[in-house]
């Protein structure tokens, strides 16, 4: 199933969201060091993160998409539980078993 397509305020708010979070990336500094952005800056790109998640969220509501999708860890349980099946080894039974 594809992701369905999304509008031009969604492309905008995604890339605005993108682009903040690589500023923060690229700007962070090593530990023990001064922050090269400003504390009102470093305020200020928090703030509009959460205003950009908020207004994505009123978008997929009125779209009527899931957010409830989160990450996962490939080593994380998950709710379902897969039996793998040897589907070989039960038609030799049932071969055996009609003889």
């Amino acid at each position: 199933m594809s992701e369905p397509e999304l509008t031009t305020e969604e492309r905008v708010l995604r890339m605005m969201k993108r682009t903040l979070t690589d500023i923060a990336r690229d700007t962070a500094p090593e530990p023990g060091l001064r922050h090269p952005l400003s504390e009102r800056t470093i305020q200020g790109i928090r703030e509009c993160l959460m205003l950009i998640t908020s207004r994505e969220q009123e978008l997929a509501k009125e779209f009527g998409r899931d957010t409830s999708a989160r990450p996962r860890y490939i080593d994380e349980p998950r709710d379902e539980v897969v039996v793998p099946l040897n589907v070989g080894a039960m038609r030799e039974g049932l071969k055996k078993d009609d003889d």
